[in-house]
């Protein structure tokens, strides 16, 4: 059964959820609903990753993060991953009690690599062009497969020679950073390519604006559009998605997962 991990955006300016959960009790709440609808991980994010996004300093998205993490920690039974791409960041979520770092610069940070690889921690290293600020104005290459796949190849490489184990890295291309819908639609696609490197793949397209295009639906008339999609992401071999939809997903994956097998899945 593949592995669903909820999103958790402690920030102002989240493109689905901004705002929602910037209390303590409003993200005890959250956390507690998507427990109860079948989560794996919850992603702690501080900093916002939508196109067009203003960077947020390590010191800022500590405060944000940490005290969710630890009360997180403290109350349920549940792995939390902090979505981050900061050293300092990372390290301070998983003394709070984060078990994996989810990057969307994929450890290109100075440093993080070495914190990641000294954590011992699980990572999903993703892939972007360009930057949040940028990455939406107008993204070429001349193979987004082959590219993608060069690009976290080389990440892999990069994490391995560090001395992070083969068995804790997540590989995700990036739907959405640095893509247009015609690459987003390549991709998924092309999701059994990405299983030859070997390791777990992350999809991450939920409420994307993807769907906006494809659909004509405002973000909150997302959720069908997306959980269509990581169904298909999981029948061509994808193994963890992250969402907003957690109990929907939830049960789109066990069927899924049961025609695949030809029985029920937990």
């Amino acid at each position: 059964m593949p592995r669903v991990m909820g999103i958790l955006n402690v920030t102002p300016d989240s493109f689905s959820d901004g705002g929602r959960y910037v209390s303590l009790d409003s993200c005890l709440e959250r956390v507690e609903q998507m427990v109860a609808e079948g989560v794996d991980i919850i992603d702690v994010g501080g900093e916002s990753t939508r196109p067009g996004a203003a960077p947020v300093e390590a010191t800022q998205e500590i405060a944000r993060v940490v005290p969710i993490i630890e009360a997180i920690d403290e109350r349920f039974d549940v792995r939390i991953s902090v979505d981050t791409s900061k050293p300092d960041v990372m390290r301070a979520a998983v003394d709070a009690g984060a078990a994996m770092v989810n990057d969307v610069r994929a450890l290109r940070v100075d440093g993080a690599l070495d914190v990641v690889a000294e954590l011992g921690v699980e990572v999903c290293l993703m892939h972007m062009k360009g930057d949040p600020g940028s990455m939406q104005n107008s993204p070429a290459y001349d193979d987004v497969v082959e590219e993608v796949y060069r690009f976290l190849d080389e990440r892999v490489g990069q994490c391995l020679a560090a001395g992070i184990k083969r068995e804790k890295i997540v590989i995700d291309p990036g739907f959405g950073f640095g893509k247009t819908l015609a690459h987003n639609l390549v991709l998924l696609k092309a999701l059994p390519r990405f299983k030859q490197m070997g390791f777990p793949v992350l999809v991450g397209v939920s409420r994307k604006s993807m769907f906006g295009a494809l659909l004509g639906k405002d973000v909150e008339e997302r959720m069908v559009g997306s959980v269509a999609a990581a169904t298909i992401a999981a029948w061509l071999g994808a193994d963890m998605f992250r969402v907003h939809d957690v109990g929907e997903t939830v049960d789109a994956l066990k069927v899924c997962c049961a025609i695949k097998t030809g029985g029920p899945c937990v």
